[in-house]
């Protein structure tokens, strides 16, 4: 099956699950750990018939020290064990959710405007926490 149709099904079956049970709503953020780097992130050029998906792979490679210090609101901490949004961008996990490319996204961008993870931190859980 080629990457591009499996993304699609896994991004349906995502907003799908996501829609059922909201975000991850009050989600402790962890603290990121010392000297985490961006060797675990899945490739981006896996995702190369999926262009946007093959960018925030390569943004999330860029940031993992942010990543790893970021609550992901999509429940993968409760469903999957996820410890943080970097741990999202270690499969195919991220490449069919929204809602970890679109904070992957933000936090990055934040990043590269000088934002610190506090801010970052608090302007996701504005976006994308229901409470």
């Amino acid at each position: 099956m080629p990457v591009y149709i499996w993304v699609l099904l896994v991004a349906l079956g995502g907003a799908i699950v996501w829609r059922v049970t909201g975000t991850g709503g009050s989600g402790h953020h962890p603290d990121p750990r010392p000297g985490i780097t961006g060797i675990t992130v899945v490739d981006a050029e896996r995702y190369a018939s999926a262009p946007q998906v093959k960018e925030i792979y390569t943004m999330a490679r860029a940031v993992p020290n942010v990543l790893d210090g970021l609550f992901c609101h999509c429940d993968c901490a409760r469903e999957f064990g996820h410890r943080s949004l970097l741990t999202c961008f270690e499969s195919d996990h991220a490449a069919g959710c929204q809602v970890c490319l679109q904070e992957a996204a933000m936090a990055y961008q934040m990043t590269q405007d000088g934002a610190v993870l506090g801010q970052i931190r608090a302007r996701i859980d504005a976006t994308f926490g229901n409470g």
